[in-house]
């Protein structure tokens, strides 16, 4: 098993042909060895509607992380494999949806809060918030842990979308 000292954090985009069964053959390759998601989106970028990208994060020492690109590269609809992490300058964000129930005090501080971090409410009613926040997932785990005191109810989150910057393509 690898050593969680030499483990790091690697976001990874695949370009894949958008056919079915491919993002289950993918999944496929992480959990037949024992490899964990830390976060995962897909979504189809070509106008053609040809091709998706597949945004995975995950952790590993850098023979594990090297074994994962190597055997992505293998599966037949994959096009590119590209560890963002280590190829250079890269923009990484997540969103997520935040309910937070509560009154009084409780409530104007959870505004106060949802202010500072730039989170936005796109819901309301008399005894609850749903606030929309965009950043790293540094920020969302932030903003998460101070509205748990506040009346955190429930939250949903996309996961890790990222691309590299420059004028460089995947």
């Amino acid at each position: 098993m690898s050593n969680p000292v030499n483990e790091r954090r690697h976001t990874i985009a695949v370009l894949v042909d958008n056919e079915p069964g491919v993002l289950a053959r993918v999944i496929g390759l992480f959990s037949g060895r024992g490899y964990n998601i830390d976060s995962l989106t897909v979504a189809e970028v070509s106008a053609e509607k040809t091709q998706s990208r597949i945004t995975v994060v995950t952790r590993g020492t850098p023979m594990v992380i090297e074994q994962i690109k190597a055997q992505l590269g293998r599966l037949v609809p994959v096009h590119k494999v590209s560890d963002l992490t280590i190829e250079g300058p890269h923009v990484e964000r997540e969103l997520a949806l935040l309910k937070v129930a509560g009154t009084g005090e409780k409530r104007v501080e959870a505004l106060r809060i949802a202010d500072v971090f730039r989170a936005r409410a796109v819901d309301s009613t008399t005894a609850s918030f749903v606030f929309e926040v965009t950043g790293t997932s540094d920020k969302v785990d932030a903003l998460i842990s101070l509205m748990m005191p506040l009346g955190l109810v429930d939250v949903s989150r996309t996961g890790v979308v990222a691309i590299a910057r420059g004028p460089k393509p995947l």
